[in-house]
């Protein structure tokens, strides 16, 4: 795969939506909305948002490096330059996604949705009847930021607005080179060099080296305490049926690809089940962790923190400061596998190439001053809002780097971190929400070899580069009616959850894949996976004729 370094990160939910719904309301009404801007709020660019103290009930994905969103740094902040106090309500960050659902169908949601990852799903099916707040007019009067990222990232627009015109939610661009390629598998490396063992190349090498993890007690304790290999059910790319089958059938982020024209899902295909026999048979042997399959990234990170002594060899994430802090001895020893060459020579991994994660920040129909909370938004796209949402305080938490001190694209740097991330702390968002990430500016980063998160990511990702996804085979944005939206909407739902509880069951022995696959494709086929199917294929065909 040849790419340069404008690398692109994965979307949330690859769809976008055609929306069968057109524009209503005369032009009276156009202009009593203008008028209610005019009123509500200062000027675009100016500061404060509102002359009088404002409150906006805020619900957003709670975050387990986040102590407090609502006494956070960046909160006071926020709420200081704007005058708008934050109300918040705070989803559970392993089951948000059901309250989000919950909250919305119960007509019992908050005036803003943040960081809830509201899918383009849920954004026609709720813009259409009017619980999601088109932000046109507010973008073209008040959009200082928005229209600046339009400009700095070209496709933004076209990927979050509706083929009707309508933006029912400001974005997160974090167009981040390592994230494109982010499901990634890492490993204990004093482990490999105390049983004087190469890096493993092969999908049998790796089961060698977890079989060698578990009996040669690499930790020098004395115990049969060694984790060989260990995921989590949340945390970026931290389940396992992402990075160990791509040795086996080459897929996308989503676990779809095309072939000969047609997109398919790879999750019911004989590679599949080759790579399920293969996780079960560590798992049979103890070479995976029960707790894989039931622990958070909470735990996860317990494991990799263990203080008494290091306990994990193997690590399925996207990066290492979800198990394991960045000041800690462990981090740099933890490197990346490359892509695993499987039993028929395949050697692949997912590829992401779109930056844009849609549904971060949705107003919705019960704020009383909706300009007001786009307002907000549009001030989390600034450049200063990014880096004091993502990294803390300017001179605090980061600085500007010295005159001739380079960034990892070898240019001048434009900022330092001088605190790790990844800890429990109170000081920012942790990347919650809109922030506009550019390559230019992920990459600015001082390239302090001692410190610097990025410099480490990027070369650890050069290791996967070659074996990303073939373009062609990535199933790319497609845009949906409305009504094939709302029946993807339960589709989805319905294969996921059953794949998901069909993978966890096999893999640890409770189910035997070679007895149950052919009922489990009957299950699929009874879940209508054509239809599903055909919907996909119906707008990737109206994509290719526009090619």
């Amino acid at each position: 795969m040849k790419r340069g370094l404008k690398a692109l990160v994965a979307i949330t939910a690859s769809v976008v939506l055609l929306s069968a719904c057109s524009d209503s309301g005369s032009k009276e009404a156009a202009k009593q909305t203008e008028a209610i801007i005019d009123d509500q709020v200062t000027p675009a660019g100016q500061f404060p948002i509102t002359k009088e103290k404002t409150t906006l009930k805020v619900m957003v994905k709670g975050s387990s490096i986040v102590e407090n969103f609502a006494t956070n740094e960046f909160t006071k902040w926020l709420e200081e330059k704007t005058n708008i106090h934050i109300d918040w309500e705070v989803a559970p960050e392993k089951t948000f996604a059901e309250k989000l659902n919950v909250s919305l169908a119960s007509g019992d949601y908050p005036d803003v949705l943040l960081n809830m990852s509201v899918s383009p799903v849920q954004q026609s099916i709720y813009g259409k009847d009017g619980v999601f707040i088109p932000l046109n007019p507010y973008i073209d009067k008040y959009g200082v930021e928005m229209k600046k990222m339009f400009e700095q990232v070209t496709y933004v627009k076209d990927l979050i607005t509706m083929p009707d015109g309508k933006i029912y939610s400001v974005p997160q661009v974090n167009d981040c080179y390592h994230c494109s390629l982010g499901q990634k598998m890492w490993i204990y490396k004093p482990w490999l060099d105390k049983l004087g063992l190469k890096m493993p190349e092969t999908t049998e090498e790796f089961y060698q080296v977890l079989k060698a993890f578990k009996e040669k007690d690499p930790n020098g304790n004395g115990k049969a305490d060694e984790i060989p290999l260990v995921g989590a059910t949340n945390g970026p790319s931290s389940t396992l049926d992402l990075f160990l089958p791509s040795a086996f059938i080459e897929k996308d982020f989503n676990l779809r690809f095309v072939k000969d024209g047609k997109v398919r899902v790879a999750y019911n295909q004989p590679e599949w089940k080759e790579a399920l026999k293969y996780l079960n048979k560590m798992f049979a042997e103890g070479l995976i962790s029960p707790q894989t399959f039931t622990q958070d990234r909470n735990q996860l990170k317990q494991m990799g923190m263990n203080p008494e002594i290091p306990i994990l060899g193997a690590i399925a994430s996207q990066n290492q400061t979800v198990f394991v802090e960045v000041d800690n001895a462990r981090f740099k020893d933890y490197v990346s596998v490359p892509p695993l060459k499987g039993p028929t020579g395949i050697r692949s991994t997912a590829y992401n190439p779109y930056a844009v994660s849609a549904g971060q920040y949705v107003v919705t129909n019960k704020a009383k001053n909706p300009a007001a909370a786009f307002r907000m938004a549009d001030l989390l796209l600034s450049e200063e809002a990014t880096l004091r949402s993502t990294q803390g305080r300017p001179d605090q938490e980061w600085v500007r780097p010295a005159q001739g001190e380079l960034g990892v694209n070898g240019k001048q740097a434009v900022w330092k971190p001088i605190v790790s991330f990844g800890k429990l702390q109170n000081i920012h968002w942790a990347q919650a929400g809109p922030s506009l990430r550019t390559n230019e500016l992920r990459l600015s980063v001082a390239a302090d070899p001692k410190n610097s998160l990025e410099l480490i990511l990027y070369n650890e990702t050069k290791k996967y580069e070659p074996f990303g996804t073939n373009p062609s085979k990535i199933v790319p944005p497609l845009f949906f009616t409305n009504e094939q939206a709302e029946e993807l909407s339960t589709l989805e739902k319905t294969l996921t959850d059953y794949r998901t509880e069909f993978f966890a069951k096999t893999v640890t022995g409770s189910l035997d894949v070679e007895k149950e696959w052919n009922n489990y494709l009957s299950t699929l086929d009874k879940m209508n996976i054509k239809r599903y199917l055909e919907i996909y294929q119906q707008a990737y065909d109206q994509f290719k004729a526009k090619k």
